[in-house]
């Protein structure tokens, strides 16, 4: 089974993701929408017995959202998603039937119109390279899109968005932990995390191009990224941390490799 995880924050579009995630699957799965300290209406409520609801009593932040789903998770696959995407059909056992035990796998992703909930006519990511790059004041890990190998339909990335991954609960046991707070704070820097985790411990980040999800556009208001009253989250403490952590590895063993 795919256990399916969205941390959620007032977004007007979790309704219709979720609606799209059980259209789309083809196997068992079961969803579980994590609701970062609010309440949702019954109206935009799916009533459906793979879908459940978990709420935390207080904002707690994405990172925290996101451990929250994987404790409660019963399949062997672990996804997490945005509140704001779209999926090809059949894409959970697309993204499962491949996926090895020490991967983890993210789909080639288009952009997502939401008020017309269509993709949009722009060219879809498959690859991401990562380097250092500057913020405000200061530097943080940065995944650039970059064309793919079109030869290969399940190749190795650099990096990724961090709004849609599969891999082995196992894995994440095993390696992930859980989603760091402390230094990183409550929302960024996730997908960096996770990526050099699994790199220390010899396994890779890939991406199937056999399925597709499309994630709003940058141009569309964001709802969770920016912390809240009761959360806030300094950006730029976390990129320093998230530096301090892994540049020298990046740069001495991960940096020399992508090179060759």
């Amino acid at each position: 089974m795919l256990s399916i995880i969205i941390p959620s924050y007032k977004d007007p579009f979790l309704k219709k993701t979720i609606e799209d995630l059980l259209q789309k699957a083809q196997g068992e799965i079961e969803i579980i929408a994590v609701l970062d300290g609010y309440w949702i209406e019954p109206k935009y409520i799916v009533e459906d017995e793979r879908v459940n609801y978990i709420h935390l009593g207080k904002n707690v932040g994405m990172r925290r959202s996101i451990n929250t789903g994987v404790l409660a998770a019963k399949g062997e696959y672990l996804m997490r998603v945005d509140e704001h995407q779209i999926f090809c059909q059949g894409y959970d056992k697309i993204l499962t039937e491949t996926c090895k035990d020490n991967w983890i796998v993210t789909p080639r992703r288009f952009f997502l119109d939401v008020e017309k909930w269509e993709i949009m006519d722009l060219p879809p990511v498959d690859f991401m390279t990562l380097r250092i790059g500057r913020t405000g004041s200061g530097e943080k890990f940065s995944g650039i899109e970059k064309p793919g190998n079109d030869k290969e339909m399940i190749q190795e990335s650099m990096a990724m968005q961090g709004s849609c991954w599969v891999m082995k609960k196992s894995w994440w046991e095993k390696v992930i932990g859980e989603l760091q707070n402390e230094g990183y704070g409550p929302l960024y820097q996730d997908s960096h995390e996770m990526v050099f985790k699994t790199w220390k411990a010899g396994g890779k980040l890939m991406v199937n191009k056999n399925a597709w999800h499309a994630h709003k556009h940058r141009s569309f208001k964001r709802t969770h990224n920016n912390g809240t009253k009761e959360n806030p989250s300094n950006n730029e403490q976390c990129f320093k941390y998230s530096l301090d952590v892994w540049r020298d590895y990046f740069e001495k063993e991960i940096k020399p490799k992508w090179n060759k």
